[in-house]
């Protein structure tokens, strides 16, 4: 996997992806920033909800169960001082689809939390990671 970041001025960069996608990211305005872009520790936060998303939705689709919808809704605390790295990070899914039982959602997530989400697992080593589920 490769990745690509330019500086355009100020606090803003753009990342090319291995994979050929582009993006801008920007800073904060008290850090020169124009708001161009998400931040990058956003971006770690977006990486780390796609990639379980991406899971869940798999396993259950892999497991023939009727999902429809799924969202996943990230907070996050970070330490005051530098680095501020993530202290706590909680994932929420919602999932839905007609006929979905709450079980293969609760089983989806776990599988996803434990076993093949690596952003959420490689965070887990520096931050509390947590998740919930609801099924909507």
């Amino acid at each position: 996997m490769k990745a690509s970041v330019k500086w355009l001025g100020n606090a803003a960069f753009e990342a090319e992806t291995g994979s050929g996608h582009t993006l801008v990211m920007d800073g904060p305005a008290d850090a020169g920033g124009e708001n161009r872009g998400p931040r990058p520790m956003e971006m770690l936060l977006l990486g780390t909800a796609g990639c379980s998303a991406f899971d869940v939705v798999h396993i259950l689709q892999r497991g023939r169960h009727p999902v429809a919808d799924c969202q996943v809704r990230v907070e996050a605390e970070r330490a005051e001082q530098p680095p501020k790295v993530f202290t706590r990070i909680h994932l929420h899914f919602q999932v839905a689809g007609e006929g979905l039982s709450e079980k293969a959602v609760a089983r989806a997530v776990q599988l996803s939390a434990e076993k093949y989400c690596s952003a959420s697992i490689m965070l887990s080593k520096a931050a509390k990671v947590t998740h919930s589920h609801e099924l909507v």
